[in-house]
């Protein structure tokens, strides 16, 4: 890219600190501003950010702030990823991509993959049990509290109204409320379509309680978000209610596939599955009880262009391994909360929409919710290859070894 005319005089002004990274003037492309940012940083820092400036993206969707390039992670793919879902067919052939610069994650998933597809597939369900917002007012004490809470009640109708009057897809399902003290949470929860949809449930409950709620009641509202949403954080009401959607995937895995593919056996799984996720987790006072259903997560989450910080939420699953007849194993997943979404946030960036389209992502083309519910499937089915494979490679004391020969 050719600078424009007068970046010199501009570097100059980030360089000597006469002005701020976000006040270039906006008559500059997102290019134009990152070329100059970049330069500024540069002669400040005395370092080189050549590569974070070279990107093929287009720049102008990103939603990020003063910016500047782009943090390249490799990106793999696993597959043929058999699932058996509702939309999506075991006919199908699905190749996922995973982004990480962790070596064997895609070794490991790959060899899951080639253990549920020698099973027949995962068999893979998911609710839809919409995205949460939980605002906190403060009342003056109980009977204000009760007199709040039975108003709620009463002009719920209206609340849902106001909440939808600006989405043809953001649907309010149910107001939970939670009080300790003098502070009321109100926890809303929406269907939001294919979008992941956080920034349109906080624009409705913003619009509800200062449009309607606190006006009418004359209890305050302290902040939009109180905790109890709970959005990118560990916590048990997401565990108990979900968030998101909520996914279950499972597989029947003979002794063949355990031997053959998995290198190992029914009984070495499942005394893994009880002193690790089961006894190992409650030691650790964990939420979830799973071998690393966060990893792929991440690597999932960072090719599709969804909201990476909502991984610490989650990675909160449960994995389940049960012995059955002659040396087979039933094992299986629980993810009770994952925000997911195929429009709107990173999912429009070019190689996220890539990344989209191969697993036959396209917006637009199938009734609102298909596509999500569809992502939602295949992610299922990873986490379930994923946990099968490094289990059985703890189980048979593989899991080292595999590092040292891939990577870290």
């Amino acid at each position: 890219m050719l600078p424009p005319r007068n970046a010199p005089d501009w570097i100059e002004a980030l360089a000597e600190g006469e002005i701020r990274l976000h006040q270039l003037p906006k008559a500059f492309s997102r290019d134009e501003a990152a070329f100059i940012r970049r330069e500024a940083l540069q002669r400040i820092s005395g370092t080189t950010l050549e590569t974070i400036g070279s990107y093929t993206f287009d720049a102008k969707p990103a939603k990020c702030e003063n910016f500047i390039g782009a943090i390249q992670v490799p990106v793999g793919v696993v597959g043929p990823l058999q699932v058996n879902g509702q939309a999506i067919t075991a006919c199908e052939q699905v190749f996922a991509p995973l982004a990480t610069t962790e070596g064997a994650l895609i070794a490991s998933v790959s060899r899951g993959c080639s253990a549920v597809r020698a099973a027949g597939g995962a068999m893979v369900r998911v609710e839809e049990i919409g995205i949460t917002r939980a605002p906190v007012f403060c009342s003056n004490g109980i009977v204000q509290t009760q007199a709040f809470l039975a108003w709620i009640r009463d002009h719920y109708k209206e609340i849902k109204q106001l909440c939808e009057e600006d989405s043809v897809h953001l649907c309010l399902q149910d107001i939970e409320p939670a009080v300790v003290g003098t502070s009321i949470y109100l926890r809303f929860r929406f269907h939001t379509g294919d979008a992941m949809g956080m920034n349109m449930a906080s624009i409705a409950c913003d619009r509800a309680v200062t449009q309607l709620i606190s006006p009418a009641t004359g209890v305050r509202c302290i902040s939009i978000s109180g905790n109890y949403c709970t959005d990118k954080k560990p916590t048990a009401v997401n565990f108990l209610n979900g968030r998101g959607k909520r996914i279950y995937a499972e597989a029947l895995l003979s002794a063949d596939i355990l031997r053959d593919i998995l290198k190992t056996d029914a009984p070495a799984l499942c005394e893994l599955q009880y002193r690790k996720n089961l006894l190992g987790s409650a030691m650790a006072g964990a939420i979830g009880c799973n071998a690393h259903h966060a990893n792929i997560l991440a690597a999932f989450f960072i090719a599709t262009g969804q909201d990476v910080a909502q991984v610490a939420e989650s990675a909160i699953g449960i994995t389940c391994v049960e012995a059955r007849e002659h040396g087979a194993v039933y094992a299986s997943v629980l993810l009770p909360d994952t925000p997911l979404g195929t429009i709107g946030g990173g999912t429009g960036l070019g190689t996220q929409s890539e990344a989209l389209a191969l697993m036959g992502i396209v917006p637009g083309e199938k009734n609102a919710g298909t596509d999500t519910r569809r992502l939602a499937e295949i992610l299922g089915a990873l986490v379930l290859a994923g946990e099968l494979s490094i289990m059985a490679a703890q189980a048979s004391h593989q899991l080292v070894d595999a590092h040292v020969k891939l990577g870290r």
